[in-house]
């Protein structure tokens, strides 16, 4: 059974993208609730799929990974068998931090994550570069990240 959101679960979501360390007085004080409501609010978001999992967002500099590259690829042809032998061994690879199959002129568009430009060209000629159904790839460089919201707005 789906459940319809009112604005105070939405509140709890928000705030929870916002810090998801709080704990769950300091939840309920954001929403003006009381804690034992706001818990079971927040444990019917979790059940229901609306709360994945909580993570932390991490500094790609301090972690030497300071290079940032969107990567997108083509395919030499598609067929389900092709795309999930793709996706399987890009699931593999740890420099892909996300992977999205994407209609038009490419197939699937990689958020690359990298320590410089030698770690991406090994990345390009050691493990993509392996996939036999790559026809082409396409490489466009992060300068700098001008916003970067890894919540959802709603």
């Amino acid at each position: 059974m789906n459940y319809v959101l009112d604005e105070t679960d939405r509140q709890i979501l928000k705030t929870l993208q916002k810090n998801a360390k709080l704990t769950t007085k300091e939840l309920a004080d954001a929403v003006n609730l009381t804690p034992t409501p706001v818990f079971e609010r927040q444990k019917r978001l979790e059940r229901q799929g609306y709360i994945r999992k909580y993570v932390a967002v991490l500094d790609p500099e301090k972690l030497g990974l300071g290079l940032l590259v969107f990567c997108k690829v083509k395919l030499k042809q598609i067929n389900h068998e092709i795309a999930d032998s793709f996706v399987r061994r890009i699931l593999l690879i740890p420099e892909v931090a996300e992977c999205y199959n994407t209609s038009g002129a490419y197939d699937y568009l990689l958020k690359v994550r990298a320590r410089d430009m030698k770690h991406y060209q090994e990345f390009i000629l050691s493990k993509l570069g392996d996939i036999e159904s790559v026809g082409s790839i396409e490489s466009t460089f992060v300068m700098s990240e001008v916003k970067q919201n890894v919540g959802i707005v709603f």
